[in-house]
């Protein structure tokens, strides 16, 4: 297995990103081709020991900036990490590519790039999703999409479920993962005409295990083990999630701060805060899973830290060591082709 990791993407680049590339190929022991300005890689290396890690340096003259729009980015910067990244993983030479940084910018190039997974003229992905764990009181459950796709059809919905079906049961290890559908209430028939079309794709779909309906307090309750909605409203209940725990785990520290007695208190329940806090911590999922590709592709969170970095790459050894590119394919393949096909492109 080799990765290839965009060094240059993501807020906190070269400096974070390297230095959770060599924490993960300590922990990990697979080899990982850091793609980037070569000087600029090498000057953060120097600062680190890398001893015997399994790390190479492809150079990558452009960079994508954050700020970058996706068209521009496709268009205007072949020799950028993106690019020689992805290029790298089309030919064979890497199994998948991970980075941190333009989200739009990657699945641009990833279209174009990777490609997506088709089986025949009438099985095929329409939209490749973006998909990321999200903690629930039982555990987590599969999130997706959380922003690829803010237009979208009702079938995009139907392949989420297939493709997010069989992720977690292949890479997460969840047996007969439940799928549920977001929507404004648990009913059938409830939600905009679309999601109730969705509904019925997904009710018909052979092999999925579907719970119906969830709403948004059914998600953190762990009622589905697959969550699958659009891309603009998944990407709501991520950036909202995220914003309500930063808000609890200031609230306390705030509270706690200001009260002796309370601070007492917190030395004695500290264990317990720190495993919350952990469950909570987006660095601990590492990115999210671009499904529907040929190949395995991780964009991790913009403002990733070095944390962040070593799961994103974790995330992409799983993902490859389960195959769930071909698992994808095998049960797009096993679809009724009157369910894939839709829509005409």
């Amino acid at each position: 297995m080799k990765i290839v990791f965009d060094v240059m993407g993501g807020d906190h680049a070269p400096e974070v990103t390297v230095a959770g590339a060599i924490d993960a190929a300590k922990e990990f022991g697979i080899p990982i081709v850091l793609v980037g300005q070569e000087a600029v890689v090498r000057g953060e290396l120097a600062k680190r020991d890398w001893t015997g890690l399994n790390l190479s340096i492809v150079d990558a003259p452009e960079v994508v900036d954050m700020h970058d729009k996706p068209a521009e980015v496709l268009r205007s910067k072949p020799q950028s990490s993106m690019h020689i990244g992805m290029e790298m993983v089309r030919q064979g030479e890497a199994d998948a590519f991970v980075t941190c940084g333009n989200t739009g910018g990657a699945l641009a190039i990833a279209l174009f790039k990777l490609g997506r997974i088709k089986v025949d003229s009438q099985r095929r992905i329409h939209r490749p999703t973006l998909a990321t764990l999200f903690p629930t009181r039982t555990g987590f459950c599969f999130l997706m999409d959380i922003g690829a796709n803010t237009d979208w059809k009702p079938i995009y919905l139907q392949q989420f479920a297939v493709m997010g079906s069989i992720y977690a049961e292949t890479v997460l290890h969840v047996p007969d993962p439940r799928v549920g559908l977001v929507s404004i209430g648990e009913e059938e028939g409830k939600g905009t005409i679309e999601v109730r079309e969705a509904y019925e794709l997904i009710k018909a779909t052979p092999g999925l295990n579907f719970v119906g309906n969830v709403e948004g307090k059914d998600i953190p309750a762990g009622k589905a083990d697959v969550v699958i909605t659009d891309g603009f409203t998944g990407n709501v209940i991520i950036k909202l999630s995220e914003g309500v725990a930063s808000l609890i785990a200031a609230t306390l520290r705030e509270e706690i701060t200001s009260r002796k007695l309370a601070m007492a208190g917190a030395l004695l329940v500290k264990p317990a805060l720190t495993a919350v806090s952990n469950k909570l911590d987006y660095a601990e999922y590492g990115g999210a899973v671009l499904l529907g590709l040929n190949h395995v592709c991780i964009v991790g969170h913009g403002r990733s830290n070095q944390r962040a970095v070593r799961s994103a790459i974790r995330v992409a050894r799983d993902a490859v060591q389960a195959d769930v590119v071909g698992k994808i394919r095998q049960g797009l393949a096993s679809q009724p082709a009157n369910l894939n096909a839709t829509e005409s492109e």
